[in-house]
C-alpha cells in the first residue's frame, strides 16, 4: 500500500509539473472576455485527475465569475458526468470520493443521488463528506434540510457539526438562517441558532427574541447566548429571569456574558449564584465577579471568608486565580486595578509577614548591619 501510495503521488506531481503552463493559462484569463479552452490532445485516467483536483482547488478559492468559468470546464471535460456515474460503483472508496469531488465542482445534478447515498448509509465518518458534498452543491432550501434531517436523525448531538456543514451551503444564508428558525423541528432550530454565529443576520433577530422564551432547553440556551453576545441593553428583570432559569445551561450561558457586559447591577445575582448546584454556573458566576471591578472582587472575598462548602471553595479559586493572573499586567490602568484588588485582598485575608534573611559578604565582613 505506501509503495503504491508513492508511485500514485510521484505521477501526480509530475502531471502538475507537466500542466503548470496550461494552469497559468487558466489563471491570466479568468477575468478576460474570452471562452477558456481545456487542456490539448487525450489525457491518461492520472492526468484527467490532477486537472481535476487543480479545478476544485480554485473552485474552493475563486468567486463570481472566475468560478462560474471554472465550473464550465469541469463540465465541457465532463468530469461531473463521471463522478456520478462512480456514485453507482460497487467500492465504497470510489462513491466516496466520488462524492467528495461532486462537491467540490458544486453538481446540483448529483444532489438526488449524493441523499440517495446519504439514507443508506450508517453514521460515520464518511457521512459527513457526503452531507458536506450536498451543502455544497444544493440549490434548492428543501434539499439543505432533507440532508440536516438525516444527520440529526443519528442521534449522535452533532449539532455544531451540522452547523459547520450547513455555512458551506452557496444558499442565501438570511433567508436560509429564517427558515430553519421557524422550523418545527427543535434540531433544525438548534442548528441554524449555532450557525449564526459570527454571521450578521438582522432579519433573524425578531424570532430570536421569541426563541429566548423557547420550551426546549437546548435552543433557549443558544438563542441566549446569540441574545447575550449582540451586547444588548439588559434590565434588571431580564437578567434575573435569565439568571434563575431552571436550565443550568441558560444560567450559564446568562453569567458567563454579565462579566463582559459589565452589568454592575448583576452583581448581587452573581454572588447568589455561587451557591447554585451546578458547578458550571459557580465557576462562571465567579468569573464574571472578578471582571466587575472592585465591587464584585470584594463580594467574592466576602464570599470566600463567610461562606460555605462549594460556594466558599469556588470564591477561593478564583481569588487565587485573579491574583496569580493580573500581576503581570504592564498596562497603567490594569496596574491600578490590579493594586486596588490586593490592597483589598489584604484587607480581608490580611497581609503574611516576610522574613528579613541575613546576607554575610563575602569580603570585607558583615554589613547587614
Amino acid at each position: 500500500m505506501k509503495y503504491k501510495h508513492n508511485a500514485e503521488q510521484k505521477e501526480f506531481e509530475l502531471g502538475r509539473h507537466k500542466f503548470n503552463d496550461y494552469f497559468v493559462y487558466v489563471q491570466s484569463h479568468l477575468h478576460d472576455d474570452i471562452t477558456l479552452e481545456l487542456p490539448p490532445g487525450k489525457l491518461t485516467r492520472s492526468e484527467r485527475r490532477v486537472v481535476q483536483t487543480k479545478f476544485i482547488e480554485w473552485i474552493d478559492q475563486f468567486k463570481g465569475e472566475a468560478r462560474d468559468k471554472v465550473l464550465r470546464l469541469c463540465r465541457e471535460a465532463g468530469y461531473v458526468e463521471e463522478d456520478i456515474r462512480a456514485l453507482s460503483s460497487v467500492r465504497k472508496g470510489r462513491r466516496i470520493a466520488a462524492a467528495y469531488r461532486l462537491g467540490g465542482m458544486r453538481a446540483e445534478e448529483a444532489v438526488p443521488q449524493l441523499q440517495h447515498l446519504l439514507n443508506r448509509m450508517s453514521y460515520g465518518p464518511m457521512t459527513i463528506i457526503i452531507a458536506r458534498a450536498i451543502a455544497k452543491s444544493a440549490d434548492q432550501t428543501q434539499q439543505i434540510r432533507e440532508m440536516l434531517t438525516r444527520m440529526l436523525s443519528y442521534d449522535k448531538g452533532i449539532h455544531h457539526m451540522a452547523a459547520d456543514i450547513l455555512v458551506e451551503t452557496r444558499l442565501d444564508s438570511a433567508s436560509l438562517m429564517r427558515k430553519l428558525l421557524d422550523d418545527s423541528d427543535p434540531g433544525l432550530v438548534k442548528v441554524a441558532l449555532v450557525a449564526m454565529w459570527g454571521q450578521a443576520v438582522p432579519a433573524a433577530v425578531p424570532t430570536l427574541d421569541r426563541l429566548v422564551g423557547s420550551e426546549e432547553k437546548d435552543v433557549r440556551a443558544e438563542a441566549v447566548k446569540l441574545y447575550l453576545s449582540s451586547n444588548p441593553a439588559l434590565e434588571d428583570d431580564t437578567i434575573t429571569q435569565l439568571m434563575t432559569d431552571h436550565a443550568w445551561e441558560v444560567r450559564v450561558v446568562t453569567a458567563k456574558a454579565l462579566g463582559r457586559l459589565h452589568a454592575a447591577g448583576s452583581i448581587p445575582l452573581l454572588t447568589e449564584a455561587l451557591k447554585d448546584d451546578n458547578w458550571h454556573v459557580r465557576n462562571h458566576s465567579a468569573e464574571s465577579l472578578a471582571m466587575l471591578g472592585e465591587q464584585g472582587f470584594e463580594m467574592l472575598c466576602q464570599a470566600a471568608l463567610t461562606g460555605t462548602g462549594p460556594a466558599r471553595e469556588t470564591a477561593l479559586y478564583r481569588i487565587e486565580r485573579t491574583m496569580a493572573n493580573e500581576g503581570d499586567h504592564e498596562a497603567v490602568e490594569q496596574m491600578v486595578a490590579f493594586n486596588k484588588k490586593k490592597l483589598m485582598y489584604d484587607h480581608y485575608f490580611g497581609i503574611q509577614p516576610s522574613k528579613r534573611i541575613g546576607k554575610v559578604a563575602g569580603v570585607g565582613g558583615d554589613y547587614t548591619a
